[in-house]
């Protein structure tokens, strides 16, 4: 997908890697940008630096694991700008705990890692079905592909919505839909960095796995990505060689992570 003249919708874009993408977005001279988050102080500041910069945008304080909240975003951007042509559901929750994580970390994770993708896809897909064009990019991450140690809920939901957006793709490709999953490994935000100083396990793995990237290389990465039509956006190359190593002999696979985390 091309982004000039589109309107896009994002979801934990006060920071980060959505806040990334929805800047780098901008400068693709897109038609309107709907800038959400939970923190709607932070979105608020982000659109401003777009509109400051000649560009179209709004924010809004939304909940991305809220169905409600992600049809308000939808609507948001109709009525701002026209129908939602890129939705981009990028909220994420990471814990970093193991199996015996708390029942509410479980539900939290699942709430945002997987089903704000759900609602997202109900929100936008009648009209872009309707006009036979259109284009979800659900932030996953290498977790899913690659696994992350110490962290289950994380590594479990993040290979669940990569699940998803495969249903997607191959469901609705030949309407005019098109999905990507973006599966970048570390990246230099406020999920990651509190976690390599606390000298966790999992944000240790994470960063000693491949370089950590700036959230604007992730941007630049899924603005090529979307322009090539590519399901898998990997801006992180070790993570492609990795899933290929894992899908040929999962075994070995298993046994060479089992004894990276040991």
């Amino acid at each position: 997908m091309e982004l000039t003249g589109r309107v896009v919708a994002l979801t934990g874009a006060a920071h980060g890697i959505g806040a990334a993408m929805a800047r780098r977005f901008a400068l693709e001279r897109t038609a309107g940008i709907v800038v959400s988050d939970l923190d709607g102080e932070g979105a608020r500041r982000v659109a401003e630096e777009i509109t400051g910069r000649g560009g179209r945008a709004i924010a809004v304080t939304a909940n991305a694991a809220s169905k409600k909240d992600i049809r308000m975003v939808v609507d948001l951007a109709r009525e701002a700008f026209g129908p939602v042509d890129l939705f981009c559901a990028n909220a994420g929750v990471a814990f970093g705990t193991g199996v015996h994580a708390a029942d509410t970390q479980w539900e939290q994770s699942w709430a945002v890692n997987v089903m704000q993708h759900v609602h997202a896809a109900q929100a936008v897909l009648p009209e872009m079905l309707a006009r036979g064009d259109g284009h979800l990019l659900i932030t996953a991450s290498g977790a899913g592909l690659v696994g992350a140690p110490g962290d289950a809920p994380y590594t479990v939901t993040k290979h669940a919505v990569i699940g998803l957006a495969e249903w997607l793709a191959t469901t609705y490709r030949t309407r005019g839909i098109r999905v990507s999953a973006l599966c970048p490994l570390g990246v230099r935000t406020a999920m990651l960095e509190p976690g390599i100083a606390a000298r966790h396990p999992t944000a240790l793995a994470i960063a000693g796995a491949a370089p950590l990237l700036e959230p604007e290389e992730i941007a630049a990465a899924v603005v090529r990505g979307l322009a090539a039509d590519e399901f898998l956006i990997l801006p992180h190359e070790s993570v492609r060689h990795d899933f290929a190593r894992k899908a040929a002999a999962p075994d070995a696979w298993i046994a060479h992570a089992a004894n990276r985390k040991g």
